[in-house]
């Protein structure tokens, strides 16, 4: 079998079934006779409300039936195919915490309803509703020119991003298919994760192997916790899993791949390098026989596996949303130098067009700095002096103190936002995460304005830790460092008025993020923080900092998650709000 971990892009139904007939093509010629692609594979994952659209299912739907014929017209009607998409039944939709037996849905032929009938039953999200087709999370076998099985996933995740309760009808049937006389078990991601449900009724079918189809984001040390889940499960029903997940980005989440096998003792029997779309082709051993092995990817270093995920974020941003080239603020800084260096990793550094916009406070090694590092990359570099322009406001507002400040920063927005509309270039924020937590930004500043952010969810220690590892990395392969070091060791600084320094209006940032990772991350309020022995003024002034910062952040472009939990999907909260830790 192969485990096909590709990139795709939502709504693409004619792109992505183009990919699943190459990479079924390929995986043909190594002789694998099943070929597993990752969740929801032929629509793009997460669809999100893409799916209430029966306008989109019926599209899916016809994309499918017509990969299938394509299949066989290529000389593949043998190969038993399972792909992801959208599908549908009708259902009521439950109510959350609802008994799954006393409220399960059942199968039904009815024709889909209109989007506007619809509308009223699915998205106002009326419970007591009549029952409506609704949407399913499915994977379907194709084989023989024709879709010959299809499974609805379980388990809808309703946490952190995900939002499936809402969108997908839950299904109720076990799903074994038989390929070359094996009898293979199929259930999709989250089906996994929570005990009992169609996994813990596998071992009474009998199954060689258990493949499961998956969309799980990228998130810092989540790779051993797949391992480890899949391993569980592999003694569950006393046969091997096959884990394969998606590759790419798509919006906020980065799908990191890293497909394997594991055998019912846990052991790992074959892997696929993370970031990379990749054929994973591997034998499933006969009744009796040993496991089979097959080839095992090197793990990446912590730091490298984030870098790549922050990368494989943008790149596919710029790419899916149609751009070519980037443009940013370069102050000579380390989070715009390695944002910039990111976005030459992504798309070339030929791509990136930096901008040094220095004021009457910049000082020399800031430009100096922000020229070096647009050599270092072959970035299209120029210099805008933004003097002359703040003049002009000040002639005709007279601002003072921070609305001063301010205007210098906002100044430099509104040149990256023209320059983008003058040549079509996406904006790139390089603010980190540290900054949006606590509010460290003049909002539709040069920080913080543009279409994405790929430091989003990077705290500033990280950011340090990555720029060090990206400077490594090339001393590795002998090549000249991309970030100079002087951007790396300086303290940071705004440079909005004379010796501004940040640490002159935050705490010190190795003491400021582990109080916002306890604080944002884990939930912990201003009593566990005291506990643990962080100073109280120190706590007071972070937590102040960050609950009035939710406007802004509200603000902020998307950015790529790596963490246990990002600013957008993962935290919501209200920006009116007098709740104060006590």
């Amino acid at each position: 079998m192969a485990a096909a971990q590709i990139d795709t892009c939502v709504g693409d139904l004619a792109g992505n079934a183009s990919a699943v007939l190459e990479w079924t093509r390929r995986a043909a010629q190594t002789g694998a006779q099943l070929v597993v692609f990752p969740e929801m594979t032929l629509t793009g994952y997460p669809i999100e409300d893409l799916a209430l659209r029966a306008s989109f299912r019926r599209a899916a739907q016809e994309t499918l039936e017509q990969l299938a014929r394509d299949l066989d017209a290529d000389g593949l009607g043998d190969v038993a195919v399972l792909v992801g998409s959208v599908g549908e039944r009708a259902s009521r939709r439950r109510r959350p915490g609802a008994d799954d037996a006393a409220e399960a849905p059942r199968e039904s032929g009815t024709e889909p309803l209109p989007d506007s009938e619809l509308v009223g039953d699915v998205v106002a999200g009326r419970p007591e509703a009549r029952d409506a087709v609704r949407p399913t999370n499915d994977a379907v076998l194709l084989r023989g020119g024709r879709v010959e099985t299809r499974y609805s996933k379980h388990h809808l995740p309703n946490y952190g991003v995900f939002d499936e309760f809402r969108i997908f009808a839950p299904g109720d049937e076990i799903c074994v298919i038989d390929v070359a006389d094996r009898r293979i078990g199929v259930v999709i991601c989250e089906d996994i994760w929570q005990d009992g449900g169609p996994v813990s009724l596998m071992d009474e079918r009998e199954v060689a192997a258990l493949v499961v189809l998956n969309g799980s984001p990228f998130e810092e040390g989540k790779g051993h916790v797949r391992a480890e889940l899949a391993a569980r499960r592999a003694a569950e029903v006393d046969a091997p899993v096959v884990y394969v997940n998606l590759v790419g980005g798509q919006d906020d989440l980065v799908f990191d791949g890293g497909s394997f096998v594991v055998d019912r003792d846990g052991s790992l029997l074959a892997s696929a390098p993370q970031l990379v779309e990749h054929l994973l082709v591997w034998d499933l051993a006969d009744e009796g026989e040993p496991a089979q092995r097959g080839p095992v990817a090197p793990p990446l270093h912590p730091d490298e596996e984030t870098y790549r995920a922050v990368v494989a974020g943008l790149r596919a941003y710029v790419r899916k949303n149609g751009f070519r080239t980037v443009t940013l603020g370069l102050s000579g800084g380390i989070d715009s130098a390695l944002t910039a260096v990111i976005a030459a990793d992504a798309i070339g550094g030929e791509n990136v067009v930096g901008v040094s916009m220095p004021s009457a406070f910049s000082s020399d090694h800031s430009k100096d700095d922000a020229a070096d590092l647009a050599q270092r990359i072959g970035a299209d570099y120029r210099v805008q002096p933004i003097a002359g322009m703040v003049e002009a406001f000040q002639r005709e507002l007279a601002l003072e103190g921070v609305a001063e400040e301010n205007l210098q920063a906002r100044v430099r927005g509104m040149i990256l936002m023209a320059i983008s509309n003058r040549e079509g270039h996406l904006v790139i924020a390089p603010g980190n995460k540290s900054e949006l937590a606590t509010g460290y930004a003049t909002i539709y500043d040069a920080g913080s304005i543009g279409g994405y952010a790929p430091l989003k969810d990077v705290d500033k220690s990280r950011v340090w830790a990555l720029a060090r590892w990206r400077n490594d990395h090339a001393i590795d392969r002998g090549e000249i460092p991309p970030i100079p070091e002087s951007s790396i060791t300086k303290p940071p600084s705004a440079e909005l008025r004379p010796g501004q320094l940040d640490q002159d209006s935050l705490p010190p940032y190795a003491l400021l993020d582990e109080v916002l990772d306890a604080y944002v991350e884990h939930a912990e309020g201003r009593a566990e923080l005291l506990a643990r022995g962080f100073d109280p003024a120190v706590v007071d002034r972070v937590l102040q900092l960050v609950d009035r910062a939710e406007w802004k952040r509200r603000q902020y472009p998307p950015g790529p998650k790596v963490t246990a939990l990002a600013f957008g999907r993962d935290r919501r909260l209200p920006i009116t709000s007098r709740w104060r830790e006590p």
